[in-house]
């Protein structure tokens, strides 16, 4: 039975083929969406209920949970605080839901 070897740099090449095989566009969002969005973040922040992020970045999402604890306008972003005590720092354009956790 002959066994075949890949070298390190093959390896790393088929998992980022692999890797950009899973990759999607980012979604379009008609300015309603980003109206919906706008609005959720603002009431969850005002009432500081908690918030789920869907945020996309390099050709996948991730969620972010927490509480909005700023809105940057000159950066326009978002600043999320963690159960953790962390701050992420979210662009608004890499939002592709909001979702209010009552």
């Amino acid at each position: 039975m002959a066994r075949r070897f890949f070298m390190p740099e093959h390896v790393k090449m088929m998992r980022d083929l692999e890797r950009d095989l899973l990759r999607m566009q980012k979604p379009l969002l008609d300015e309603y969406q980003i109206e919906e969005f706008e609005r959720q973040i603002c009431e969850a922040m005002e009432f500081a209920k908690p918030v789920k992020l869907t945020v996309w970045r390099d050709g996948f999402t991730y969620e972010e949970i927490g509480r909005v604890h700023y809105l940057d306008p000159l950066q326009k972003e978002v600043r999320l605080k963690t159960e953790l005590g962390t701050v992420s720092r979210i662009k608004f354009a890499d939002i592709v839901a909001v979702e209010i956790i009552e």
